[in-house]
């Protein structure tokens, strides 16, 4: 994948808009957008907490910062017709299986109403020319199989997040189908895509009821680590992953829209599995201390024993590859928790930035 780094020079001087842009994976590709020369606007609502990698990176000053609910249809348009952005990455969502339970017209107004806002205001855009809808490995219908699914099985959901992570997939093509169809590019020149990914990892998440924030809370106090479903499988990756899947996604469809218009898949090979149970454990390895425990609680909510992606179109229709192993993921993830509070967090996510796109270079 050496190449890619050549390629991601297209973004010097782009106009490029992120909505989520102060969560987890918004903050990250912000950084990584801003290293690679792009103006960035990032539309969200407010960090989650005050140790967000958005807001101890700094990221928020060296961007456009607008604080905005993607339910607003009007704020957000007024915020496109100011920016006048050519590429927009949407990742602004309610992003928590378990909260979903609790808030479910919430978790389907901010994850498709939140969609259908996002490519209605691409759809009236005169400068908006490329959208990356980013969505879930959750949104496919979850038989419990060992096979990892392919962007043509069907899209469902058990529960309310995964059901709107589908509905965001169904509305994109819809658009797509209806506004954005590759066969009239000529007439409306826009296109747009969705990305499948989850289960991603690294530094300056803390949302609860994720595996690693709840393992880096429980180390920083002493305490054991606590595992509802231990015997889990899931697609872990480190977030820089998907990240530069979406932007040699993007990149790719300005060159050949019709070609990469489409869903598709990043995630871990399909070898490189590791259980709930596992990943706590390396968690603990790399920490040099702390315990693992299994909850003595019964299951309350219905969860995904088993899910994984086939990324085999990624790899050979756009070229990109998994470049960072487990270990490797889980030594850079728990580096970032080790060191931010003494350290240059923005300078930590250039390093392991720098990291990764060596690892690309070599690859």
């Amino acid at each position: 994948m050496g190449d890619i780094i050549e390629g991601f020079s297209f973004y010097n001087n782009r106009k490029v808009l992120i909505t989520g842009h102060t969560g987890f994976k918004g903050s990250w590709l912000s950084i990584w957008l801003n290293k690679l020369g792009a103006e960035v606007c990032g539309y969200s609502l407010e960090p989650y907490t005050v140790e967000d990698n958005f807001v101890v990176s700094g990221i928020g000053k060296r961007v456009v910062h607008q604080i905005g609910d993607i339910r607003d249809f009007n704020r957000l348009w007024r915020l496109f017709e100011h920016f006048q952005p050519e590429i927009v990455f949407h990742l602004a969502a309610q992003p928590i299986v378990r909260t979903s339970y609790i808030e479910p017209k919430e978790t389907f107004d901010v994850n498709i109403g939140g969609t259908v806002n996002v490519l209605e205001c691409c759809r009236l855009s005169d400068s908006a020319r490329i959208l990356v809808n980013v969505t879930s490995d959750k949104c496919y219908e979850n038989r419990e199989r060992a096979r990892g699914y392919r962007e043509n099985d069907p899209l469902g959901g058990h529960d309310p997040y995964s059901a709107s992570k589908a509905g965001s997939e169904i509305v994109c093509k819809s658009y797509r189908d209806s506004f954005f169809n590759t066969d009239r590019f000529d007439e409306h020149g826009k296109c747009v895509a969705s990305a499948r990914a989850g289960n991603v990892i690294g530094g300056g998440d803390w949302q609860k009821d994720r595996l690693i924030p709840d393992c880096i809370r429980s180390l920083e106090k002493g305490e054991s680590i606590l595992l509802r479903n231990p015997g889990s499988t899931r697609p872990w990756q480190h977030v820089l992953e998907p990240l530069a899947g979406y932007l040699l996604l993007a990149l790719k469809m300005a060159s050949d829209p019709s070609k990469f218009s489409t869903a598709w898949n990043f995630g871990p090979e399909g070898t490189k599995r590791a259980t709930v149970g596992e990943l706590a454990d390396m968690i603990v390895d790399q920490w040099g201390s702390g315990t693992v425990e299994t909850a003595d609680v019964k299951p309350d909510l219905h969860e995904a024993g088993m899910l994984w992606l086939d990324i085999t179109k990624a790899k050979t229709e756009l070229g990109w590859n998994p470049a960072w192993d487990i270990r490797r993921t889980v030594s850079a993830t728990v580096d970032w928790y080790r060191r931010y509070k003494t350290e240059d967090v923005f300078e930590i996510c250039e390093q392991q930035i720098d990291r990764y796109m060596g690892s690309i270079q070599n690859d």
